[in-house]
């Protein structure tokens, strides 16, 4: 499971392959849209292509259906966190995604290794992603 902690290069590596939609289990982005706003995707599509931080600037117009589609269905999943909607500020950080599955270890002689596991499946069970192979782990 992934936290994304950037929308724009974050939805990149979804697209890219690079990232499974299906192991992403929320974006924080600093954006305030909503994809199926057709003038608010035209702000986020071309400034991500072509703006002061074009992450996107090898997208060709083609690839603007799919970037969209992928964009809706985050929204769709409720995977896409906009803090500035609620007026929070994030910052941009360096790196963009955050691995939320906590090591593997042995959970019954390690109290705070459980007490992670535990609020881990309850962060997992919001966005209906606790899988079998993660309780295999344990």
């Amino acid at each position: 499971m992934k936290i994304g902690l950037s929308y724009s290069r974050c939805l990149k590596d979804i697209v890219d392959g690079t990232v499974d939609i299906t192991d992403v289990l929320v974006i924080i982005s600093r954006t305030d849209f909503d994809p199926h706003n057709n003038e608010q995707w035209e702000g986020i599509w071309q400034g991500y292509r072509f703006g002061s931080n074009p992450e996107w600037y090898t997208c060709s117009a083609e690839d603007e259906d799919l970037y969209r589609s992928v964009s809706i269905e985050l929204w769709e999943q409720g995977k896409l966190h906009q803090p500035r909607k609620f007026g929070a500020r994030p910052r941009r950080l360096p790196y963009h995604w955050l691995d939320a599955v906590p090591q593997i270890g042995d959970i019954d002689k390690n109290p705070a290794l459980k007490k992670s596991w535990d609020q881990f499946q309850v962060v997992a069970g919001l966005s209906g992603e606790v899988r079998k192979e993660f309780n295999d782990n344990f």
